[in-house]
This record gives structure tokens, C-alpha cells and sequence, in this order.
């Protein structure tokens, strides 16, 4: 209570100053879109204490519902623009992409666990960003490259359905995400772990992102939080640590296969069904543009756990809602599988992947459960590179922006009974005609859009589409009974199940 105490006079002393040294209020700050009046000390106290994303999103639901589809709400004196407007996206992301490419100052947190701004996504906008996302997609997400993994998604595949086979009346969170992690450690490290293992980076990580929100409030004057919350900062320099201890080993061990591969490769020829490149050996030879160095192995860290944490937490979750949705309207799965037997022969056991561009209604069925429930309500926020004017209101230099993904998804004046979930929507046309990177219109942005969208949307896609048909085709899902499906949100690293999914599951074949 005490600690509260000195917290509260602190900012109350702060605000004092900062009126009293400010001699005038910027003019461009009375041009910013509309919102409610803020109340400084009050919003910094409270959000010290709360996740902000799923406490705001029926708040903001009501603010855009009184002051429009453009809002700027206060986070202590920091002007915050949320927009929930498809074409304002559309002109923010797509036809201004450069000016809003950049990222917000970095939070001191996140400067310890992206090792100084070193991953994609905490990267400033200029050149260490365009290599690192250059070096993503070029050697690991391009089209060519997914291809070459498709074995090991089979296994992984494997993984799965022995696991729900030998549980058929379960909770399936955690088989979803494990697997969906095997996969992701295997195109990291180029390596089949053991359980053990993969529990071990899985939890080290999972650490990370749940403590999170206990983390927050180091972010709010950290000089004062350094001595008022020591023990809270020595834990999260601990938690970086560990993170480091777990993963550093798999990086060395790949620079002594990448060297002697490279060492032996006139002299044996390894079976190329079998190897590809991880991620991690693409890392190894980047130079760092600005700095004119290679990457420091806790610099990897910090890149491999972006990695992993991207491909496989929205992945699972996503995965999840479809299969909820599935199960409390069977009618949905039963029109699925239909499909599926008139592309699949009698007898297979899997759906192959390239089985998948000849299922519109699987497409449509993935392209819903993103739209309905994206695994993020919010984007990554934003940050302008100069002062722009975005539907007459000014966006200032640097000025934060956040895109309000769940309310474009659920917007009434563009989706027809948005709160339903009807795959159907999708096949006008069929579902591999919905661009879903926004390039020609905004009407859902599940990925963000422009130059920031998240570069592994195909790969997610291919993963949902895969795993989707491949649970139906082997399993016929339903409700347990006395457990009917709850499709509540809660928020976690990413919104997912209130109550997780629970089914029963008959094999088919």
C-alpha cells in the first residue's frame, strides 16, 4: 500500500511540473481526432494495474460508437490514435505505408527481451529492419522454402493425431500447442527434439510471455520503478537470462553443423527429402547494416524466440476457435468433410497439402475463424515518421497508432451478421479470391496490412488449412456432453477460450 502511496505522489508532483514548465499546449494537439477528455494521472495509475487489451475493447467499442471510427485517448500525456475504419487503414497502411511504418519508442522491457530492438517486430523502420525481415522471408517464408518443410509438418501432423487418438475425450489446448510448437522448433533449429526438450524451450518461453502484464508497470517512469520495484526488474533480467541459458546451446550446436556441412559438402551429399535450412543458420551470416557486425548469439536469442513465439501461439489459437466453432455447429464440420471426400481418395489417411487449393469451404472456414476471431484484437501499434493529416485530423511526428483488428472484423456496415460464424461469406468468388493482405481493400486485417504485416501470414494460413482438414478428415468432433462449447474471450499474450475446448473426438477412418 505504502509503495502505491509513493507511486501516486510521485506522478501527482510530475504533473504539477510538467503544467507548470509548459509555457503552451502544442496547436497540432487540437487538431487530433476527437475522444474523451483525459485524465492523466488517473489513466497512467490504473493502466500500472491491468492488460490493456481486452479491459479496452468494449470501452473502445463504445467510444468509437460517440466520437467515430478515429479516436485519440490518453495514456498518461501521451496522445494515443485508435482507428477502426477500413479504409482509413487502408489509406494509413497501404496508400501512406512509408510514413507509417515506424514503431513507437521502445518500452524498457522490451529493450531487455529484444536484446536493444533486435527482432522484427521492436526493429525501428530502416535498413536492421529490412534486413531481418528480408532475411524471413526471402530464406524461410518464401513459397519455394514452405515446400521444403512439408515433411515436416507430416510429422508433426503425426505427433498430433496420436495424441488425440489416445485421448479422444479431452481438453485440446495443449495438444494444439505443442505440436504446433515441435513444428516451429524443427524450422528453427533444423532439429526433431525429444519431449523433453521441447517442454523445456516451450515453458522458458511461456514464462516470458505470461509475466508480461507483471512487467508492465516497470514501464511507467522506469527510473523511479528501478528502485521501487528491484526485486520485479531483477526477476525479469533473470527470466532474459534463462531465456538465454535454454536457447544459446541450440544456436552453438547449429554453427558447428553449419560448419562442418559446409566443410564436407564436396565430399557427401545429404539426403535432400530430408534437410532444410533453419532459421537459425540463415541468422549466422547477417551483418548488421548500421553496425557493420554479426549478430551476438543472445542478439539470435531474441530472433529465434520472435520466431517461435509468432508461428506458434496465434497459430494454436486460431486452430482452437475454428475447431470450436466446428464442434458447436456440426453442420459447418459435416459440409467440410463433404468436401473433402470429393478431393480425397478412399483410404488415405491424410490430406495432402496439395489437396488443399481444391477446398474453397476450407478456405472459407479458416478465413472466418480469423475474421471472427482474430487471435489479436489489436496490431502491433504503430508510429508515424512525420507529421500526417489521416481524414482531416492531424497524426503527429511519432504520434502512436493502434488498429482495432476485432472491431474492423465485426463491423455490421461491411459483414452481415458479423458475430456469426458463416464461412459461406467467403465463397463468393471463392475463398482464395479474399486478399487478405489488404493490398486492394481493408476489410479485415487478422495480419495488419502494408509494410509491417506479419510476414509469416502465408505459412499461418497453410498451418490452419492443413491442420483444419486434416482433424476432420480424421476425427468427427463434437460437444462433450453436459460441456457445451463457451466461445467467452480472455485475454492472455493473445486473446483465446475463457473455458478451452473440450471434445469428443471419433476417429472416422
Amino acid at each position: 500500500m505504502e509503495v502505491w502511496f509513493i507511486i501516486v505522489i510521485s506522478l501527482c508532483i510530475l504533473v504539477l511540473l510538467k503544467y507548470l514548465l509548459s509555457n503552451k499546449v502544442s496547436e497540432n494537439h487540437n487538431k487530433l481526432p476527437p475522444g474523451p477528455s483525459h485524465i492523466q494521472i488517473l489513466s497512467n495509475f490504473l493502466l500500472l494495474r491491468k492488460p490493456l487489451e481486452l479491459e479496452l475493447t468494449l470501452t473502445l467499442h463504445k467510444l468509437h460508437a460517440k466520437y467515430g471510427s478515429i479516436i485519440t485517448i490518453y495514456v498518461g500525456f501521451i496522445p494515443d490514435i485508435i482507428i477502426a475504419n477500413h479504409s482509413l487503414a487502408h489509406k494509413a497502411l497501404i496508400q501512406n505505408s512509408a510514413i507509417f511504418a515506424d514503431r513507437p519508442a521502445t518500452l524498457p522491457t522490451d529493450l531487455i527481451l529484444s536484446s536493444n530492438k533486435h527482432s522484427i517486430n521492436t526493429s525501428s523502420y530502416g535498413p536492421t529492419w529490412r534486413l531481418f525481415r528480408r532475411n524471413l522471408t526471402s530464406k524461410i517464408l518464401h513459397p519455394s522454402h514452405m515446400k521444403s518443410y512439408s515433411h515436416a509438418r507430416k510429422w508433426v501432423l503425426d505427433i498430433l493425431l496420436n495424441r488425440l487418438g489416445s485421448n479422444t475425450k479431452s481438453v485440446v489446448k495443449d495438444h494444439f500447442q505443442y505440436s504446433m510448437f515441435c513444428l516451429l522448433v524443427l524450422m528453427c533449429f533444423g532439429d526433431k527434439l525429444g519431449e523433453t526438450q521441447i517442454k523445456k524451450i516451450e515453458e522458458g518461453g511461456r514464462r516470458l510471455i505470461l509475466s508480461s502484464g507483471r512487467f508492465a508497470k516497470l514501464n511507467s517512469f522506469p527510473r523511479i520503478g528501478r528502485i521501487l520495484f528491484r526485486k520485479r526488474w531483477e526477476e525479469l533480467f533473470q527470466l532474459r537470462r534463462n531465456q538465454d541459458d535454454l536457447l544459446i546451446p541450440f544456436i552453438k550446436a547449429r554453427k558447428k553443423v553449419k560448419q562442418e556441412r559446409e566443410s564436407k559438402m564436396k565430399e557427401v551429399k545429404e539426403n535432400e527429402d530430408e534437410f532444410v535450412v533453419p532459421y537459425v543458420d540463415t541468422l549466422l551470416d547477417l551483418e548488421l547494416p548500421e553496425e557493420k557486425r554479426k549478430l551476438s548469439e543472445e542478439e539470435m536469442v531474441s530472433l529465434c524466440s520472435e520466431f517461435l513465439v509468432a508461428g506458434t501461439d496465434s497459430t494454436s489459437t486460431a486452430l482452437e476457435w475454428i475447431m470450436a466453432n466446428m464442434v458447436k455447429y456440426p453442420q459447418i464440420q459435416d459440409r467440410l468433410f463433404v468436401e473433402m471426400k470429393g478431393v480425397v481418395s478412399d483410404g488415405e489417411k491424410d490430406v495432402k497439402e496439395e489437396d488443399l487449393n481444391k477446398m474453397p469451404y476450407l478456405k472459407a472456414v479458416v478465413l472466418e475463424g480469423l475474421r471472427r476471431h482474430p487471435p489479436a484484437h489489436f496490431v502491433i501499434p504503430h508510429a508515424v515518421t512525420e507529421d500526417v493529416v489521416l481524414d482531416g485530423y492531424i497524426v503527429p511526428k511519432n504520434g502512436t497508432l493502434h488498429f482495432n483488428v476485432a472491431e474492423m472484423g465485426r463491423d455490421p456496415k461491411v459483414w452481415e451478421d458479423p458475430m456469426a460464424f458463416k464461412p459461406e461469406r467467403f465463397l463468393n468468388g471463392g475463398g482464395e479470391a479474399f486478399d487478405i493482405t489488404g493490398s486492394r481493400e481493408i476489410k479485415m486485417m487478422p495480419f495488419g496490412a502494408g509494410r509491417r504485416m506479419c510476414p509469416g501470414s502465408g505459412l499461418a494460413t497453410l498451418h490452419l488449412e492443413y491442420f483444419v482438414a486434416n482433424l476432420v478428415w480424421n476425427f468427427d468432433w463434437k460437444a462433450v456432453e453436459g460441456d457445451e462449447v463457451d466461445l467467452t474471450e480472455q485475454q492472455e499474450f493473445i486473446v483465446v477460450m475463457k473455458n478451452p475446448l473440450k471434445a469428443q473426438l471419433s476417429p472416422r477412418l
